[in-house]
């Protein structure tokens, strides 16, 4: 089975390699073009002024992701914490937030104000949100998108690029470039954000290139190659990105602060690294979806289409079955292979989600794991894989623990 799984697939890796190929090369030049050196990897301590690395990084970031600045912090918790960053960035009091692609997903829900207490979040501070539902065929509505961004009240739109807790499909980098179209015809002073996490490097261009003011994403994703420690990181318009590192910090200090506390070469190894680090993610993620074609189990998307995230969804229609393949994925992990995951309360979410992760940095989503909400259909969110060897054999272990019986 795992033979002809793998068959099927090989011009689709050969694909998958040319646009590793490309990533790999505009990351190098940024490396080059900015002089990347040892005394880069130096860390600092305290307030952290003149951070060398940290300020090289922040403009190899800008320059790879097509904006005219960037802020890459280990100080960032998580994406949320960036994504939050970025949105108070976008609007202020009085002012409407928009979602472009329906209900963000579930730990932003809290810091928008539309879940959990609510308390400072954009609604505690006055700032009004709405959203936009996608299309019938999973895409973005131009239409209500137009008609929604003439409030003369709305100051910035978000757009969650890949599928998150959801049975939708991740939107393409020319997606994301209609919608900045559109927004920008109707209501040129706008400002419209991207939450890039899990979709940075499956494709040449980035949302930054086709338009979008501020783009957002975590360090222990893609960008991170499986090496960053930590952190995420937001690049767009200047302006934007100093409102946001005003928010990360205070007013008056912005990026200035921030020590590095040794972790430089870590974030400039990940990057480096991470072209084709999310190479192998998509490998395991497309032998995946071949093996559950093979049982005839629903995944999306199908084995050979091509991918704008990492993530592979897997319906497995009962609690019991999302336990298993949950199994199989830790067990084939390299770090806590002997865990049994089991349904938790995890801050952020509003019922128990259970997760896979055997990884050697927590909660790294670059690396082999598999989690979901336990709430009907029962759907697996499959990702990562630091090595398509071992994403597949992770696989592997979970076909074989979906099919005990005992």
């Amino acid at each position: 089975m795992a033979e002809r799984a793998e068959a099927k697939l090989l011009a689709r890796f050969h694909e998958i390699g040319v646009t590793a190929e490309q990533n790999t090369r505009r990351v190098m030049e940024a490396f080059q073009n900015h002089r990347v050196s040892e005394a880069c990897f130096a860390g600092t301590t305290g307030y952290g002024y003149d951070d060398l690395g940290r300020e090289t990084l922040d403009r190899i970031y800008a320059e790879v992701f097509g904006t005219e600045s960037a802020l890459v912090r280990i100080q960032f918790v998580n994406g949320t914490h960036a994504l939050t960053a970025a949105m108070f960035a976008l609007a202020g009091p009085g002012q409407k937030i928009l979602s472009l692609t329906g209900t963000p997903y579930d730990t932003l829900r809290t810091a928008i104000g539309i879940s959990g207490d609510g308390y400072g979040s954009l609604r505690y501070y006055g700032i009004g949100y709405g959203q936009v539902e996608l299309g019938p065929d999973g895409g973005p509505d131009y239409e209500a998108i137009a008609k929604a961004v003439r409030d003369e009240n709305v100051a910035g739109v978000m757009i969650q690029r890949s599928r998150g807790y959801e049975d939708r499909r991740a939107l393409t980098v020319a997606e994301i470039g209609k919608i900045v179209e559109t927004v920008k015809r109707v209501n040129p002073a706008v400002a419209v954000m991207v939450d890039n996490c899990y979709g940075e490097f499956t494709d040449t261009q980035e949302p930054g290139h086709v338009g979008a003011d501020l783009v957002v994403g975590s360090l222990i994703k893609n960008p991170g190659g499986g090496i960053a420690p930590t952190g995420a990181y937001i690049a767009g318009k200047r302006e934007l990105v100093e409102r946001a590192a005003a928010r990360l910090t205070t007013p008056g200090i912005g990026g200035e602060c921030g020590s590095s506390l040794g972790n430089n070469r870590l974030l400039f190894q990940g990057f480096f690294m991470a072209p084709h680090t999310v190479a192998q993610a998509l490998k395991t993620a497309c032998f995946c979806a071949a093996m559950m074609e093979e049982l005839g189990v629903e995944s999306s998307p199908g084995a050979l289409e091509k991918r704008s995230d990492i993530i592979q969804m897997v319906r497995l229609g009962s609690p019991k079955n999302m336990k298993r393949f949950c199994l199989g994925i830790q067990a084939g992990a390299p770090v806590d292979s002997y865990v049994t995951p089991e349904p938790w309360a995890m801050p952020g979410y509003d019922c128990p989600v259970i997760m896979a992760a055997g990884a050697f940095i927590q909660g790294s989503s670059i690396e082999l794991s598999a989690d979901g909400p336990m709430r009907a259909p029962y759907i697996a969110y499959m990702q990562g894989g630091l090595t398509y060897e071992s994403g597949k054999l992770g696989i592997m272990m979970a076909v074989s623990a979906m099919l005990d019986k005992g």
